[in-house]
């Protein structure tokens, strides 16, 4: 295991954390994202090599359709958080903790009133990668926030999610942002099925933004090239969610180009000085993409990743 200072996609002083087996590269530059999550080669992100190099200073104004794109990750609630540039775009402080641990510190946002740390740390089998997101109130008033997270997961891939129906406050599991403002608590789409307690979704849906209130604590991203990408975090159903649907996880989708993988956290209460955390828990690992994907065994990969993947 080595972690080091190397440039990458048009960056200098990115870092790099592997083990040999899986790669992380981490991009302090333009909003303190993951460059990189690659198993045996395979990248998982995708990162545009028209970004390469863009910062906050020269992406213009406005920056390009997706920038910055990778593994990217923010607070909300979405629809009423703060402008916060700093946070998106701006140079963030790098530092190597250990041979498997390095982190990545923003600059204070004065209109979000916070600043952010991300630690990363690599290792204990099946492409770990523990990811928690701090913030702490830097305002002089109280601040109300949740984590968002927002990963680019490669596009065209099939995307499950393990339901808990009984908390759930939607009639088909899910809900569908669009056409404009509007969010459908019914929908019904053809490329979106409830298999058992899973909702799978096999390819780009009608509207690009799915809300769900799943509290089973992960879900996965199956790509083509057979690669499989699953988060894992603590839920909790005594805690309010405080997006306008209350949701628990988003997907946005941009065409087959992408796919947003999205846990979001419970509401945090700040006071000045105070420090909320969120930890996600990333996994890769080689899993056959099927030929017909409506022919996936959905209960095969759920298995799979319970038993081989999960703690």
């Amino acid at each position: 295991m080595t972690a080091r200072y190397i440039d990458y996609a048009g960056y200098t002083d990115c870092v790099e954390i592997t083990d040999g087996q899986t790669r992380v590269v981490l991009g302090p530059h333009s909003g303190g994202r993951v460059l990189s999550y690659a198993l045996q080669g395979q990248e998982a992100l995708w990162l545009s090599p028209e970004h390469d190099g863009l910062t906050r200073e020269t992406c213009g104004d406005p920056p390009p359709l997706l920038f910055p794109s990778g593994g990217r990750c923010d607070i909300g609630p979405e629809q009423i958080v703060a402008p916060r540039p700093e946070l998106w775009l701006g140079a963030w402080k790098p530092m190597i903790v250990d041979e498997n641990t390095a982190c990545m510190v923003s600059p204070e946002s004065p209109t979000a009133g916070v600043q952010l740390r991300r630690s990363f740390t690599l290792g204990g089998g099946n492409a770990r990668l523990i990811f928690t997101q701090s913030v702490r109130n830097t305002a002089d008033r109280e601040i109300r926030l949740c984590h968002w997270s927002r990963t680019f997961g490669r596009g065209h891939g099939i995307c499950i999610v393990p339901l808990t129906p009984a908390q759930s406050r939607y009639p088909n599991q899910y809900v569908m942002y669009g056409p404009g403002r509007a969010i459908q608590c019914a929908p019904v789409d053809p490329a979106i099925s409830r298999v058992g307690d899973h909702l799978v979704v096999y390819d780009t849906p009608a509207n690009p933004k799915l809300g769900l209130d799943s509290y089973a604590g992960w879900f996965a991203y199956l790509m083509p090239g057979n690669q499989l990408l699953v988060k894992q975090y603590d839920t909790y159903t005594d805690r309010v969610y405080n997006e306008v649907a209350g949701l628990t996880i988003s997907l946005w989708y941009y065409q087959d180009l992408v796919c947003e993988l999205e846990p979001i956290g419970p509401k945090e209460v700040l006071q000045p000085g105070e420090e909320s955390l969120f930890t996600e828990t990333w996994y890769l690992a080689e899993y056959p993409f099927p030929t017909d994907r409506r022919a996936l065994d959905v209960d095969a990969l759920s298995a799979f990743i319970t038993k081989k993947l999960l703690p």
